[in-house]
């Protein structure tokens, strides 16, 4: 059974920095597309960052763009989300995907999703 785990979030200042990590068990996961959406409360779940699968193409949100990073490990089957500058806008519960192939931004695409881990940052 495929499992997205989440961890790494937390209560920061603007301007601060925190890193996302999503474990997946269950599976070989080196040639799937990994992806970190997120979902503030009241807003649909949006489109983050994603990262291809053996080549490690990446592609970003405008709104992220310059701020943050995503990598992967497939020896760990665990992909990061590196968010530097961070914005009080930037709140909102973070989830990682995994899907079969190519990477998008369309979070119907996803077949696999981690439970979320929350991202709060204060001004």
């Amino acid at each position: 059974q495929v499992q997205l785990v989440e961890s790494g979030g937390g209560l920061v200042q603007a301007g601060g920095s925190l890193r996302l990590s999503c474990a997946a068990s269950g599976g070989t996961f080196s040639n799937y597309a990994r992806a970190w959406f997120r979902q503030a409360p009241g807003n649909e779940r949006e489109f983050v960052a994603h990262i291809s699968g053996t080549a490690g193409n990446t592609y970003y949100a405008d709104s992220v763009k310059g701020r943050f990073t995503i990598s992967r490990d497939n020896a760990k089957n665990t992909v990061y989300l590196q968010m530097n500058s961070l914005k009080p806008e930037d709140t909102a519960v973070y989830h990682c995907a995994a899907r079969p192939g190519y990477g998008t931004t369309s979070r119907n695409a996803y077949n696999y999703w981690g439970q979320g881990t929350q991202v709060t940052v204060s001004s």
